[in-house]
């Protein structure tokens, strides 16, 4: 009987053994963690302008694509805003080609002005040689040397006036300043416009959306927020003692609550540097006379890479990574 015992119990012992060993080793390379949670892009819609809702385009939940129009605000005002713009820009246009015609002017003048004050120089020169000569009379000497001044000071006025009336103008066409600050009011105005229109900026659900047309919505306000479908990820918290094993592009399985019974393909992104608690917003105080060690448990973040639509933001994962991987997809190391 007692032979019988240990015939029986004796085996009974080298599989459990053998169990407890190849768990324990399948453990130290298969490092797994039920703390983790899964994460997508959420972009936060807010206005760009403020005004009353026109229409509303989607419903709460519902799947958009990048571009597809969700909702517009009253866009009156702004199309109106654009019209003074542009009247605006014309006007600088208007303004522009008034002080261009002023500058031809005062080039004109000056070009006059050149002619007048040549003519009175050399007219003064010859009278000045008759009086010399004694064939004029000094009269007539100091009445052409006047002329000559007198020419000389239009001239200088002439030019003073073209530097005024180019100053005045400013640059040609696109480089002037005014049409320059008129364009640019001009864009932004139909960028508001623009902004009317509230669109997708990427594939998503709508989330948290309760929007109607008459409500009035403010520039900056987030309104709702969209769930990207394309990337996904989980957060997985490991223990300090099994990071020195997972780096970044080893493989891992993922399973999800949410859909029991398969199992998720990913890889391994990167390793937070801090604990979870070193980001909390009052990191615990371990300074005390009764403090025990806990093993902190540091985010892993591990890409999906066979994703379907049930697997939905925050939903509860389990995680376990191959580290027999060298982490760039080969053999064992």
């Amino acid at each position: 009987m007692k032979l019988r015992t240990v015939l029986i119990g004796v085996p009974v012992i080298a599989v459990l053994a053998g169990a407890a060993w190849w768990y324990h080793s399948w453990s130290s390379t298969h490092p797994s963690t039920k703390d983790a949670y899964l994460g997508r892009h959420v972009v936060h819609i807010a206005a760009q302008v403020s005004g009353p809702i026109e229409s509303v385009l989607v419903h709460n939940n519902q799947a958009v694509k990048a571009g597809d129009l969700l909702l517009t605000i009253d866009p009156a005002p702004f199309e109106l805003a654009v019209h003074r713009a542009e009247a605006r820009l014309q006007q600088a246009k208007d303004d522009l080609a008034a002080a261009d015609a002023r500058v031809n002017a005062a080039e004109s003048k000056l070009a006059s002005a050149k002619a007048n004050a040549s003519e009175a120089e050399t007219h003064a020169k010859r009278i000045e040689a008759l009086v010399a000569k004694g064939s004029a009379s000094q009269d007539m000497g100091d009445s052409a040397e006047q002329a000559r001044l007198d020419a000389q000071a239009a001239l200088n006025s002439a030019r003073a006036e073209l530097v005024a009336a180019k100053a005045a103008r400013g640059a040609l066409g696109d480089d002037n300043a005014a049409i320059k600050a008129a364009k640019a009011a001009l864009a932004q105005a139909k960028l508001d416009l623009r902004h009317t229109q509230i669109s997708a900026p990427a594939d998503g659900t709508a989330g948290d959306f309760d929007l109607r047309p008459g409500s009035y919505v403010s520039a900056g306000s987030p309104l709702f927020a969209l769930v990207e479908s394309k990337d996904v990820w989980v957060d997985a918290n490991f223990k300090e003692t099994d990071l020195p094993r997972i780096r970044p592009g080893q493989p891992a399985s993922i399973s999800v609550d949410a859909v029991p019974g398969r199992d998720f393909k990913g890889r391994v992104e990167g390793l937070s540097p801090a604990s979870g608690t070193a980001f909390s917003l009052l990191p615990p105080e371990n300074a005390t006379g009764n403090w025990v060690k806990v093993t902190q448990r540091f985010p892993v973040r591990i890409r999906v890479l066979d994703p379907v639509p049930a697997l939905r933001v925050g939903a509860s994962a389990e995680v376990r990574v191959d580290t027999t991987q060298d982490g760039q997809g080969g053999g064992t190391p």
